[in-house]
């Protein structure tokens, strides 16, 4: 089996992917520089006997990764407890595979490419797909599956972070709709909430209207990460929400490598 690996600014997510290409596990830890290869080991072979599997199992590990300081522990897990070199996304010999049509490609991060490969597979023509992540991202997916560029706004927990720890009077809250469809608070956690939540939406439906505008044609929206189905359970933004894009996106680099 293959193990894929979505090393994100904020949770390392790791995934057993059958000769299928189905994930049939996932795990995820928060993102640590430093923690070491040996530290990655004892978690995630405690985590495959916890259901079943061994490390034995796996037979190929692909990282996608967007922490460079983080890559190089993660090759030294596949190496040193799964017996083989790990294969990165984005470099030989597991090439992206798809154009990326914009001023710097190498500067793309390996998520948002792998999502593109992801949404390509799941959807003919045009493609919009929003990462809900670190940061919230919005890229355009062409009809022929090229990356043809996107925007990048701060993530829900970054703002809320920031207002917490930026005014002295604010409450840490829970990311969560408001109890209604009220946009004027009577409370202080209820207009924070407001003000996160449907600024949000706002930003998210007037995102895709401008881009749609801007692409002139019939768009698909897809979305990913885990506060999607928060915001798709009001405002129905999304034509789907896939939760495990960016793994999917993995698995189809191997198999694009492997001819599956």
């Amino acid at each position: 089996m293959l193990l894929a690996i979505d090393n994100g600014n904020t949770n390392v997510k790791f995934a057993l992917v059958n000769p299928e290409g189905e994930i049939v596990q996932r795990w995820r830890i928060a993102t640590d520089a430093k923690r070491t290869a040996d530290e990655y080991a004892v978690w995630l072979d405690q985590l495959l006997r916890m259901e079943g599997f061994a490390r034995a199992d796996v037979e190929a590990v692909v990282i996608a990764s967007v922490v460079p300081r983080a890559l190089h522990n993660l090759q030294e897990l596949a190496r040193k407890y799964f017996g083989v070199e790990a294969m990165i996304g984005g470099r030989p010999p597991v090439e992206w595979g798809i154009a990326l049509k914009v001023d710097e490609p190498r500067a793309l991060g390996a998520d948002r490419a792998v999502n593109a490969i992801a949404a390509q597979a799941l959807e003919a023509g045009d493609k919009i797909v929003i990462s809900f992540g670190t940061a919230t991202t919005f890229d355009h997916i062409g009809a022929d599956g090229a990356y043809l560029g996107g925007s990048i706004a701060t993530g829900v927990s970054l703002s809320l972070d920031a207002l917490y720890n930026a005014a002295a009077m604010l409450p840490r809250i829970a990311i969560e709709p408001p109890p209604n469809d009220s946009v004027i608070g009577r409370d202080t956690v209820g207009q924070m909430q407001i003000g996160i939540y449907w600024g949000y939406v706002s930003m998210i439906e007037g995102m895709i209207g401008r881009m749609k505008a801007e692409i002139g044609r019939p768009v698909k929206v897809i979305a990913t990460g885990g506060l999607a189905p928060l915001f798709q359970q009001h405002g129905h933004l999304f034509d789907r929400v896939e939760p495990d894009l960016t793994l999917r996106g993995i698995a189809l680099l191997y198999a694009g490598r492997h001819g599956a």
